[in-house]
């Protein structure tokens, strides 16, 4: 399980430096959120250790539109000296898109997703529990960056939580006497999906949700409930082309709200990160404010079940 390791950052203005609160660890992800300016030559994301001018450069994610083909250069800087770049081209990054960029830490790599799709594996040429610090330059407008820690190891055997999945799994590190054990993707989570909010909702929590709206899609819904109904009841209408949102209150549903744009698409990938702020729910789509619905229920600590049901599949929800 992996939980919110700090505050994210809101519309940072860029250039932008921020600290990472306990350093990295195996299994924490740190995933950056915004847009692509219409015209931009590039722009970076640096994991550092620490925030000075001279600082060494653990990962340096850098799309590049003044090449061509468009390039994604991956680096790492140490004493002041560049290493080796590993580029990819044709990047699915176009200028003035919408993004979704995870970069997750593994043991011996970072894991770069973009919009819930694996994208690049860079090895770690330095040590990540050197890295406190992240930086956003360029050509790019950020809505939002969150922080996910994994979950200390529970002493019991927990039902299985549904994160995303990266392809394939290494094998786990050898030890004297034993013979290396096979590290397993996830279970997709399945539709119609379930899940207790532990501890309920708070300013500052965030619930992300990767999936496929199916090709033929009428509808999907994302519930926050509690014992008394629902506080949010987000539903996407795809022959309406609206995106509903409303409050149930003991059986007894509110005035809709309709307004915004449709964000989805029949078929197509999606993340959707709805955050808990003190006056409302902030609802992005693909790195993009979508919507926001104020609370009509401010117990927020009550609300501590999500729903989530409809025409479409799922890759992955982070709590």
């Amino acid at each position: 399980m992996t939980f919110n390791a700090q505050t994210p950052f809101y519309n940072p203005r860029i250039p932008f430096t921020g600290s990472i609160h306990g350093a990295l660890q195996d299994g924490k992800s740190i995933t950056v959120s915004g847009r692509v300016q219409p015209r931009a030559d590039r722009f970076s994301i640096n994991l550092q250790c620490g925030s000075g001018q001279n600082s060494d450069v653990a990962f340096h994610f850098n799309p590049r539109y003044d090449s061509r083909p468009m390039t994604v250069v991956c680096n790492s800087l140490q004493s002041g000296h560049w290493g080796a770049e590993e580029r990819q081209h044709n990047a699915p990054l176009p200028q003035g898109g919408a993004f979704n960029i995870t970069i997750t830490v593994r043991s011996h790599v970072y894991q770069v997703t973009m919009n819930g799709q694996l994208l690049l594996e860079f090895r770690h040429r330095i040590p990540f529990h050197r890295v406190d610090t992240i930086k956003v330059g360029g050509a790019v407008e950020v809505s939002s960056i969150s922080f996910m820690s994994p979950a200390p190891a529970p002493s019991f055997m927990a039902p299985s939580v549904a994160f995303p999945s990266f392809g394939a799994f290494p094998t786990g590190p050898a030890f004297p006497g034993f013979p290396p054990q096979p590290v397993y993707p996830p279970a997709m989570p399945v539709v119609p999906y379930h899940s207790v909010i532990s501890g309920g909702l708070m300013p500052g929590r965030s619930i992300t949700i990767q999936g496929v709206v199916t090709p033929h899609a009428d509808k999907f819904h994302v519930n926050l409930s509690c014992h008394w109904g629902v506080a949010l009841h987000y539903n996407p209408r795809f022959s309406e082309n609206v995106v509903v949102r409303n409050t149930k209150e003991r059986d007894q549903w509110g005035s809709e709200e309709r307004g915004g744009a449709m964000p989805f698409h029949r078929g197509h990938a999606f993340t959707l990160t709805i955050c808990c702020e003190r006056q409302s729910f902030r609802i992005l789509v693909n790195g993009m404010q979508a919507q926001e619905y104020r609370h009509r229920f401010h117990h927020l600590k009550k609300i501590n079940q999500l729903e989530i049901g409809g025409d479409l599949t799922l890759s992955s929800v982070v709590l």
